[in-house]
């Protein structure tokens, strides 16, 4: 699953019904290569969970409101509301507990 290059409207997101992660990163990013089979692995447990991957970088409105500074960086929403971030996951007890504060 590659990272979309146009991204929801930051409305789109807020709005947004039940749960989900953004992902922001590229397609090129070494460090988001590396992770995709963590997070993979992640999903494959909470599949009521949805996934958007978002390609970011500079001038990309969604990531900035969101203030990504690294990739990957996963942003659990609940209802369009943050309740947990993950930023370059390393270990799959990262990606958990963010999903557990998901509910």
């Amino acid at each position: 699953m590659s990272y979309a290059t146009k991204a929801p409207a930051r409305q789109e997101i807020d709005a947004l019904n039940g749960l989900a992660v953004l992902e922001f990163g590229t397609d090129w990013c070494g460090y988001c290569q590396g992770a995709q089979p963590l997070i993979g692995d992640a999903f494959a447990k909470h599949p009521g969970v949805r996934r958007i991957k978002v390609e970011d970088g500079p001038g990309r409105a969604l990531g900035r409101s969101f203030r990504v500074k690294l990739w990957p960086t996963l942003v659990f929403l609940r209802d369009g509301a943050e309740v947990a971030r993950v930023v370059r996951p390393g270990a799959a007890a990262d990606l958990d507990v963010a999903f557990a504060a998901l509910g």
